[in-house]
């Protein structure tokens, strides 16, 4: 199956005319709106050391016990000037008490007040990078990923609208850079280790991406990567060429458009 980016590809014009490239990712935008995530069984300080998606694990098939916190990430994409699918990433300050220095996506806890896992999503990204909501299109929702604490994560596409108008201006006590990255390299072996862990009785694959961009170099790992594995799969609609999770962990790959 072609991705969503190659079909538009073949059929708008090239993406050196602005108009052209909004009508692209106005494209993709209505294509991610289909997607649905996996049906599931379960109702509905943070660790980003685990990684995999909430219906993988065992501990998720109990809701009677399993009444985890909720936070939220925003996975916003844009176009790059070489018309690349790119992502917004964080690192985070190297002051803060817990994963000082790693490499993020902007989000953070649910608060109340907050409508939906999509408000959650842009109000922190507005809190840690100053991306004001307006300029990003909420387009769907991936299935919850946990943390090694237990942390329900909800990760939510969203499309900035004019990456012009996007002036990070990172708050200081909890990012340090703004950077971002190309999605698909999430779904090719270049640059990417594994290595296995343990976690509550169960074995699972710790992803490593390095990547370097204007002469720095960046060290995208666990729950961060495991989400954007899972992004820019369906985003682009193919698996990564890659053993995504251990086999006992049965991750099954469909199209849900």
């Amino acid at each position: 199956m072609f991705s969503i980016l190659r079909r538009l590809t073949t059929s708008l014009p090239p993406l050196m005319d602005p108009l052209n490239s909004s009508h692209r990712l106005l494209a993709l935008t209505q294509h991610l709106r289909l997607y649905k995530p996996p049906s599931s069984s379960w109702d509905d300080d943070d660790d980003s050391e685990v990684g995999f998606a909430e219906s993988q694990t065992t501990i998720a098939k109990d809701p009677e016990t399993f009444r985890p916190r909720r936070a939220a990430v925003l996975i916003c994409l844009f176009e790059g000037d070489g018309g690349d699918l790119r992502v917004v990433l964080t690192k985070r300050s190297s002051g803060l008490s817990t994963h000082s220095g790693e490499v993020s996506l902007p989000g953070g806890k649910t608060e109340e007040g907050d409508k939906d896992d999509g408000d959650t999503a842009t109000r922190e990204a507005k809190e840690e990078i100053g991306l004001d909501p307006k300029l990003v299109n909420v387009v769907t929702v991936l299935e919850p990923f946990l943390s090694k604490h237990l942390l329900r994560v909800v990760p939510v596409i969203g499309v900035l609208n004019d990456k012009e108008a996007f002036k990070p201006s990172p708050n200081p006590s909890e990012v340090e850079a703004v950077f971002d990255a190309p999605l698909e390299m999430f779904i090719k072996d270049e640059n990417r280790r594994a290595e296995e862990r343990e976690w509550m009785g169960n074995k699972y694959l710790i992803h490593f991406f390095d990547y370097e961009t204007n002469n720095k170099k960046y060290m995208i790992w666990g729950l961060t990567a495991g989400i954007l594995i899972r992004a820019a799969s369906v985003v682009y609609q193919r698996p990564p060429p890659f053993l995504e999770q251990n086999p006992s962990h049965k991750v099954h790959f469909t199209s849900s458009y």
